[in-house]
């Protein structure tokens, strides 16, 4: 089940225009997603700006992506995540209606449950849906640790929970995973070290970087999981610089910031408490950006 949803996949940003939802934007830039060798799309996560969006916003930015990957090699791994179990068991029953093929729930934020609530809250989750589950693991912004051992647990009692998005940025975490759980799929949910991450066993990538750079980020993931380390290496190395300055406030606001400067938005808009980058760190992002060859549409 669900063996195909790994590779380079892209945790998409949300355009918005005159503070809609810009559903033309967005469906084209997941076309040029799906033209640049993104195995998978992965709509309304962080770096969509899923905190911000109202639930029907959600749901249509899910249907777009699916609609859009339809007859395409892209899959769709739905945002489907809540600190509220009811909410996200109905995210993820609305994604598997819709098509999507298979969902990602963040850890729940704010409430701090313990690793038996944990437990429940995605056992609740997975026993709802039949499509492939992904637990997302980011503690840095949830304030919550999802374990190891409360992995393994949902990994073995739950057939759909497939694996984690793994954003402690710690690989040493990652090792852990993989050391005792070989199938589990684990993907990188930090772009700085995609690289270690695959070399170690990993299955993908989500990424923000390939919002911009898709081909670059295929072209990475498919040589690590073909076996090319050193041509693997090469590219993330060559991306340093990029991984990081994405990442010098906080994410999407530089994403998103960069695809302006490249032309693959039309408007630079943010839901607040989202705010655009400081004058210091746009002129940052654009010297950066300079550096790299950016297909357009």
């Amino acid at each position: 089940m669900g063996n195909e949803l790994k590779g380079a996949m892209t945790a998409l940003i949300t355009p918005f225009k005159n503070g809609k939802l810009d559903e033309l934007t967005y469906a084209k830039l997941i076309q040029r997603q799906i033209k640049n060798g993104t195995d998978v799309v992965v709509p309304v996560g962080t770096t969509g700006e899923s905190a911000t969006l109202s639930h029907e916003e959600h749901r249509r930015c899910i249907e777009i992506a699916v609609d859009t990957c339809k007859g395409t090699h892209a899959k769709v791994i739905a945002g489907a995540g809540s600190n509220a179990t009811h909410e996200a068991l109905g995210l993820a029953q609305f994604a598997q209606k819709h098509g999507a093929n298979g969902i990602l729930s963040v850890t729940p934020y704010y409430n701090k449950p313990m690793q038996e609530g944990l437990y429940q809250h995605y056992k609740a989750i997975a026993n709802a849906v039949e499509i492939p589950v992904f637990l997302y693991n980011v503690p840095g912004r949830t304030a919550c640790d999802l374990q190891p051992e409360t992995i393994f647990r949902l990994f073995n009692d739950c057939p759909n929970i497939l694996g984690v998005k793994e954003a402690t940025g710690s690989i040493d975490r990652c090792v852990d995973l993989l050391a005792h759980e070989p199938k589990l799929s684990v993907i990188s949910g930090d772009d700085a070290i995609n690289y270690p991450i695959l070399s170690n066993g990993g299955s993908g990538v989500i990424s923000v970087t390939s919002n911009i750079l898709p081909d670059k980020i295929a072209e990475l993931t498919h040589a690590a999981l073909d076996g090319d380390f050193h041509g693997a290496k090469a590219i993330n190395d060559k991306l340093y610089t990029i991984n990081k300055i994405l990442f010098c406030e906080s994410n999407p606001i530089p994403i998103k910031a960069a695809m302006y400067l490249a032309g693959l938005l039309e408007t630079l808009e943010y839901r607040l408490p989202l705010t655009p980058p400081s004058k210091e760190n746009l002129k940052r992002i654009e010297d950066v950006i300079k550096q790299y060859e950016i297909k357009g549409y």
